[in-house]
């Protein structure tokens, strides 16, 4: 019985995990997760997806803040005798002192093709390039962010309607599947883990909420790529008398105009942009539900002709 400690905390874990509880051959003898954080308007501590499926499972769960300066969480994780570390966006860095406890070594299921984006938001950076395609890498973990070998890699193209969220959840089953497969074979030494090519290498980093701020001077289809790439978090917004106009979903159409000006086209209301016109085809204003952009346009009729500003 191959003795498994899973580590890993958003919604994209969670296939990882519930595909190694049911593996014949596998127990997981404990799950590491990120702490509980405030959320919701009431603000009350919440566990994460991770936590939640390991708790129903009967899995013992642990909830470090870091490693590196506290040698007793790895201790704790040693005393619990794997015999591989499987992870998947946990989102804390693991020491090279961490990796090295079970023997069959650390792997990791990350959302790339690596070595293209490496780093904390490979799905959303490779809407925003506008890539065809991406998928998942099994990759042996080292020290570095993203370097190790890959040991598997599964592809899937990316739909021109995907957002990170819908792509998210479907390299999530990907990487899950990926990982049933490649996991006896690794244990048996089938595998010969390959160095990722010194060529092709991008990071990501981590988004923030102002990167959702629209910059109209940029080219209507960078900006549709943005709308997608940025929900659910931080979602995609503008400026509209002093409150946040978020746009949900849009389409790059035919014109131009001087960008930032809302105009008329067939089918809706669209903002010129720095190369193209952007038509926004479900908005949300501040305070309010989600709505077509030609009903927004219905109740806000000084809108058309506007100019939406970028404000720092």
């Amino acid at each position: 019985m191959l003795r498994v400690v899973f580590m890993g905390t958003p919604d994209f874990a969670v296939p990882t995990l519930k595909t190694l509880l049911t593996l014949p051959d596998v127990q997981v003898v404990g799950v590491a997760t990120q702490p509980d954080k405030p959320a919701g308007r009431g603000r009350a501590l919440a566990a994460s997806p991770v936590k939640q499926v390991a708790v129903a499972a009967g899995v013992p769960v642990l909830q470090p803040r870091g490693f590196r300066k506290n040698p007793a969480n790895a201790e704790a994780l040693r005393a619990l005798t794997p015999d591989l570390l499987v992870v998947a966006a946990y989102g804390l860095i693991l020491p090279q002192s961490v990796l090295d406890i079970p023997r069959y070594g650390s792997l990791n299921v990350h959302a790339s093709l690596l070595p293209r984006w490496r780093g904390a938001a490979p799905i959303t950076f490779a809407i925003l390039a506008g890539d065809a395609v991406t998928g998942v890498t099994i990759m042996l973990m080292d020290a570095g962010m993203d370097t190790g070998p890959i040991l598997t890699t599964g592809e899937t193209p990316i739909q021109p309607n995907d957002t990170t969220e819908s792509l998210s959840q479907r390299l999530a089953v990907l990487g899950a599947g990926l990982l049933r497969d490649t996991l006896p074979r690794w244990v048996a030494g089938e595998i010969q883990p390959q160095p990722q090519p010194g060529d092709g290498v991008t990071l990501t980093r981590l988004i923030q909420k102002e990167d959702g701020l629209i910059d109209w001077g940029r080219p209507a289809v960078e900006i549709e790529r943005a709308v997608r790439a940025y929900q659910p978090w931080p979602g995609a917004y503008t400026l509209w008398r002093g409150e946040p106009l978020k746009v949900l979903k849009a389409s790059v159409v035919a014109g131009q105009g001087e960008p930032g000006r809302v105009v008329m086209v067939q089918g809706g209301v669209a903002v010129a942009t720095g190369a193209g016109l952007l038509r926004l085809d479900e908005v949300q204003p501040a305070g309010r539900r989600p709505m077509p952009g030609k009903a927004f346009v219905n109740g806000a009729k000084d809108f058309i002709g506007s100019h939406l500003k970028e404000v720092v």
